[in-house]
């Protein structure tokens, strides 16, 4: 049942109208993360490209963190929040199974009464979410959506883990998707690999508190990554998706402006760009140095920081991909 009913014809397209994010206050360096392993920041520099990252404190929840976000979107759209039909949330670090974080965050925006629901597809969420919303809007079901990626991986990282201690972040990024004459959001390519589920994954389930009234000897579950499999993945199948979407959309690499590659790894994107043979006038997203890796929010987040940067503007041709 739908609690909010709006007939409308549909749009041709569907744009970004606006963007925003919002990055915890606390910087964490990697001096701190050395305190947990035995490392070097020279090898956690070279090996991710990370100098800082940022950490919530108790009050940057997954709903505070997005509700900032998302009202900067929404400023820069110059909506009003009630003319959200739909508000759609990827994340991985909300830990409530019921009610979706997306409902709590609709509401303390003012978006009323619209469809709202959370997702989790890791570090594609965002991309997820943003194809999602351009299928509503052009099919009719909304005339604006909210889309929102927004992780608190702080909670999801073992320190003592060498291989991921120093990886993860937390932030949140919005935008805005409308109703557009002319085409602005290109077609998706997107799939999955159940197989190579073991590569990166959740060390334990949630279940392993039930029934249990000491926990004094369980170790409270964290995300995990064989490092060398995922690189190896990430650089070649990665740039084949991203070259089948170009040709989907009938782009060449000569014809971007814009590459904005989930802030996983700077050699990931380094060797991506690589790979891809984009030019040295495409302008590439690095956020990752000083944000980190923040799964589904980390696209939405370093959009947001080349427009604010002026490294990016509305119009460029942008590649996008999670």
């Amino acid at each position: 049942m739908t609690a909010k009913i709006k007939p409308s014809q549909g749009s041709p397209y569907a744009r970004i109208l606006g963007v925003g994010g919002y990055r915890p206050t606390r910087v964490v360096g990697n001096d701190e993360i050395l305190k947990h392993i035995d490392s070097s920041d020279e090898w956690i520099r070279s090996r991710s490209g990370i100098a800082t990252r940022h950490w919530a404190g108790p009050e940057e929840t997954v709903a505070m963190m997005s509700v900032e976000a998302s009202g900067k979107a929404i400023a820069a759209a110059g909506i009003d929040p009630a003319q959200i039909d739909a508000v759609i949330v990827s994340t991985v670090s909300h830990f409530k199974q019921t009610p979706a974080i997306a409902t709590e965050i609709a509401d303390r925006v003012g978006a009323g009464k619209p469809a709202a629901f959370d997702i989790s597809a890791g570090c594609a969420g965002f991309g997820y979410g943003l194809t999602l919303a351009k299928g509503l809007i052009v099919e009719g079901s909304a005339e604006y959506a909210l889309v929102i990626g927004v992780e608190r991986l702080s909670d999801l990282t073992d320190l003592e883990d060498r291989a991921t201690a120093f990886l993860f972040g937390d932030g949140a990024g919005a935008v805005v998707v409308g109703p557009a004459q002319e085409p602005a959001i290109g077609p998706t390519v997107w799939g999955s690999e159940g197989d190579k589920a073991e590569a990166i994954k959740q060390t334990e389930s949630w279940e392993i508190y039930r029934g249990r009234t000491d926990v004094s000897d369980v170790r409270y579950p964290a995300i995990t990554q064989e490092g060398q499999a995922v690189f190896r993945w990430a650089v070649f199948e990665m740039a084949k998706v991203a070259q089948e979407a170009l040709d989907r959309a009938g782009v060449r690499a000569d014809d971007l402006d814009v590459f904005i590659p989930h802030q996983a790894n700077m050699r990931i994107i380094d060797s991506m760009v690589k790979t891809l043979g984009l030019p040295e006038h495409v302008t590439v997203a690095r956020d990752v140095a000083t944000t980190g890796n923040t799964s589904a929010a980390s696209i939405p987040l370093a959009m947001e920081r080349l427009l604010a940067t002026g490294q990016a503007k509305s119009g460029d041709t942008a590649l996008v991909i999670g």
